[in-house]
C-alpha cells in the first residue's frame, strides 16, 4: 500500500489542479461575456454552447461550478495549513546545537534549580 501512496497523492493533486483550473476558466469566460453586455439577455444572445446554457440556468452554474470551486479552494487552504503544521514541528534543541554562551547559561540555570534558588525568568516562577 505504501508504494501506491506517493503516485496516488500526486494523481490527486494533478486532478485537484485540473478541476480548479477548469472551474476558474469557465467562470472567467462567463464573466468576460456578462461584463461587457448591457443586460443578461444580450449576454445570452452573444454566447453559445455551454456558456449560453449556464447563463440561461444560473442555478445549475451555481451548483456545478461556483459552490464546488469554493469548496475545493477551502479544502486546499485547510490541507495547506495541515501540511505546513505537520512539516514544521519543532524538534527539541540538542546540546550540540547550542553555542558556548547558551551552554553556560543553561548550566547556570540547572545549578540554580538543583540548589533550589528561583530563577531570574518571571515566566518560570508561575
Amino acid at each position: 500500500m505504501s508504494k501506491y501512496k506517493k503516485p496516488l497523492s500526486i494523481g490527486l493533486i494533478v486532478l485537484d489542479v485540473a478541476v480548479t483550473v477548469f472551474l476558474f476558466i469557465i467562470s472567467i469566460i462567463i464573466l468576460s461575456v456578462v461584463v461587457p453586455a448591457e443586460s443578461l439577455e444580450e449576454a445570452v444572445n452573444n454566447s453559445s454552447g455551454l456558456i449560453k446554457y449556464l447563463l440561461q440556468n444560473p442555478n445549475i452554474y451555481l451548483i456545478l461550478f461556483v459552490i464546488p470551486l469554493f469548496l475545493i479552494l477551502a479544502a486546499n487552504i485547510i490541507g495547506l495549513v495541515v501540511y505546513v503544521r505537520k512539516t514544521t514541528k519543532r524538534e527539541p534543541a540538542k546540546l550540540s546545537d547550542l553555542t558556548a554562551e547558551q551552554k553556560e547559561k543553561l548550566r547556570q540555570e540547572l545549578l540554580k534549580d538543583l540548589q533550589g534558588v528561583p530563577s531570574d525568568n518571571p515566566s518560570e516562577n508561575k
